[in-house]
């Protein structure tokens, strides 16, 4: 009997904007990633890239299929700048992503 984990593929994207305003971000959600794939077995990321169209930096993270990407978004909350993020989701079989972006104010002034 075959006891291994069934994994799938996630996209977390860094927008542009939120990149721009903070440069640093990026080698930070790398350091977040690389220290989360020594604590949860099964995840890693297979390969980080900028897309080119969107100005987007992209992680393409194997996760378990058990794993909540919301749980992973809300530790790393706790070392960037704030953020709020959405989940697209374009059909069946099109791997989840997760964008993060700058928070948008609801007051203008």
């Amino acid at each position: 009997m075959e006891t291994a984990q069934e994994n799938h593929l996630v996209e977390l994207r860094l927008s542009y904007r939120y990149a721009k305003q903070h440069p640093w971000v990026v080698q930070a959600v790398n350091g977040f990633l690389s220290a989360y794939f020594m604590e949860h077995p099964g995840f890693q990321v297979q390969r980080h890239f900028d897309e080119l169209e969107s100005g987007m930096h992209v992680w393409l993270c194997e996760v378990p299929a058990t794993m909540k990407m919301v749980r992973l978004l809300k530790r790393l909350k706790a070392d960037i700048p704030p953020f709020q993020h959405t989940e697209c989701l374009s059909d069946l079989h099109a791997r989840p992503q997760y964008v993060i972006d700058c928070v948008e104010s609801d007051t203008q002034g």
